[in-house]
């Protein structure tokens, strides 16, 4: 999938202007069953590879170690109404299938939209980068309770309760404190998990959780006000490699 550089910031970075009108949530007319019949732009939100997805069954493959070369560079947090956002400054890459994917920024779901047999997770976290080219790939890490992450004791210390507002944050965060020791995980395609819902998105979920505390994650939930995940769509005709 391809996309221009102008629409991949104002949409798929999820900015607080993208897609002022019609508006979409999580609940009611406006809630993922209706994303698609909401606009024209929205059609994809009722497409055959959709993400999330539950996943299981999957398949044993030789898929690549993953190499990622990150660096210290959230440097600003948004609550733009549908999550808690941090934009992250060029230079951070992950090299998947030959191409070099940049880091663009990483947002948070609660409770997690990916299942892991059948298993919510209380938080996801999902690093969304982009190809020179405009393809794009998710890098999700699940949350369970359990100790301090410190990362988000870093960001939650600033957390922006007015929707749209960005925060400058005192110093760049280093989403590697994100990432559990492990890398392992699985593969699927799928899609943006909220408007447009665009498709050909590489997916990689991370099969080793790390923790965050109940009072991390509490804050994220109270600062949403109600669930931010869309449900888990039918994997049809696709596969999952681990």
């Amino acid at each position: 999938m391809k996309i221009n550089t102008c629409w991949l910031t104002t949409t798929l970075l999820l900015s607080s202007t993208a897609f002022a009108a019609p508006h979409w949530g999580y609940t009611g007319a406006e809630g993922p069953d209706h994303w698609a019949s909401l606009t024209p732009e929205f059609a994809a939100c009722s497409g055959h590879n959709q993400s999330p997805v539950d996943i299981k069954g999957t398949i044993k493959s030789a898929l690549a170690p993953l190499a990622p070369h990150y660096q210290a560079g959230a440097t600003t947090l948004i609550n733009n109404g549908h999550t808690l956002q941090l934009d992250y400054a060029p230079g951070s890459q992950l090299t998947l299938d030959g191409h070099a994917f940049t880091l663009k920024q990483f947002h948070f779901h609660a409770p997690s939209e990916n299942l892991i047999q059948g298993r919510h997770y209380p938080l996801e976290a999902h690093l969304v980068h982009a190809s020179e080219q405009g393809e794009l790939l998710v890098l999700a890490v699940m949350f369970e309770a359990g100790a301090a992450n410190p990362l988000l004791t870093e960001a939650w210390r600033q957390l922006p309760k007015q929707v749209g507002t960005p925060v400058s944050l005192a110093r760049p965060l280093d989403v590697r404190a994100l990432l559990p020791k492990g890398l392992d995980y699985y593969r699927f395609n799928g899609s943006l998990t909220t408007p447009p819902c665009s498709e050909g998105v590489r997916w990689l979920v991370l099969k080793h959780p790390v923790t965050a505390s109940q009072a991390q994650i509490d804050a994220f939930k109270a600062l949403m006000h109600h669930p931010n995940n869309r449900p888990a769509q039918p994997l049809g005709a696709r596969t999952i490699l681990e």
